[in-house]
């Protein structure tokens, strides 16, 4: 566990470039999954990620658990730079960093009792006993709110939420100090969605946790996050902590996502519908200035031939050269 305040990851300039063939003697393209993005994340904080598919996040989600080294950029957990870490190092530090996966059914071995499920991370990774595993298992089934009875059951015999809660059992079984958590509600009822967010900030808040949360939900992220990063093709064109967004979204994307929000379309200032044109571009081929002009309303030639880099305005980073004018004055606030 991190103490509170302490930085657990810090990326800087993060990217992932793919190789992309194209058959016998064709040269092979370049796919920029994530084109340099940049974020601290403390203990006992939530960043979500928000953005539609297609957008980078899952790659940031891999290469922040450490599934996949990034192409450039600086990568640190819990102080260390996991990037130029040697292997062994590496290898250690995937304990501090588990995943909670979107789909409570398919991520739990349905042939292994769930006692079994649990214990198998200490089993692998630590000297503990068969009776220390079995007692820490059981432990952690009581503080996810399972009943000791479940210890002996089969995953089949569990609805999709008490599956999820297990799923988040066996994240904590190592005592991360990262959690990160890919749609992990998306696959539920909604009447269910509500319990299991509620039982993660619960655990965040008593552990200490840091939260990496991919979603393209924003009510949840309304209820789960402290800050909100929102990506786009690859690259990060807002971010800043929640109020501030969600009260006064400045770039065009954002404020789309939020307009197609009905659960959300209430909170803050008065939003009118917003309805973006086109499709996502290719990664292939993105555009050659803002990646967000070919479906911006209010696109301008910079836009066109000029990429804007995150900076500082109305207490978030932006990329938006026009964003000043979706700053509301004091009389249209009125």
């Amino acid at each position: 566990m991190s103490p509170p305040d302490q930085a657990v990851v810090v990326a800087r300039d993060l990217r992932q470039v793919y190789k992309i063939g194209r058959g016998f003697l064709n040269p092979s393209e370049h796919l920029q999954a994530v084109g340099g993005v940049s974020f601290t994340l403390q203990a006992g904080k939530t960043l979500a990620v928000v953005g539609e598919s297609g957008c980078g996040k899952s790659t940031l989600a891999r290469m922040v658990s450490l599934i996949e080294k990034p192409t450039a950029g600086e990568l640190r957990l819990n102080g260390v730079d996991v990037v130029h870490a040697p292997r062994a190092e590496r290898h250690a530090l995937r304990r501090s960093v588990q995943l909670v996966f979107q789909n409570p059914y398919g991520s739990l071995n349905p042939r292994k009792k769930i006692g079994s499920i649990l214990e198998a991370p200490l089993q692998i990774n630590t000297q503990f006993s068969s009776a220390e595993c079995a007692e820490q298992a059981r432990a952690m089934l009581a503080l996810v709110g399972l009943r000791p009875e479940h210890y002996e059951r089969y995953p089949h015999m569990f609805s999709g939420g008490q599956r999820q809660r297990i799923a988040i059992a066996r994240a904590l079984m190592l005592r991360p100090s990262l959690i990160v958590a890919d749609e992990p509600v998306s696959a539920l009822d909604v009447s269910i969605q509500a319990q299991v967010l509620n039982l993660l900030a619960d655990l965040q808040q008593e552990l200490g946790l840091a939260y990496l949360f991919i979603s393209h939900d924003l009510g949840v992220v309304r209820h789960i996050a402290h800050d909100v990063m929102v990506m786009y093709l690859g690259h990060a064109v807002e971010q800043g902590d929640k109020k501030t967004l969600f009260t006064q979204a400045l770039h065009p994307y954002t404020q789309a996502l939020l307009a197609s929000t009905p659960g959300i379309m209430g909170s803050g200032p008065a939003r009118k519908r917003i309805v973006l044109k086109g499709d996502l571009p290719s990664p292939l081929n993105p555009p050659s200035g803002c990646v967000f002009s070919t479906r911006c309303a209010s696109v301008t030639p910079r836009c066109q031939a000029e990429r804007p880099l995150l900076r500082e305005l109305a207490g978030r980073q932006i990329a938006c050269h026009e964003a000043e004018q979706f700053i509301p004055t004091a009389a249209s606030q009125h």
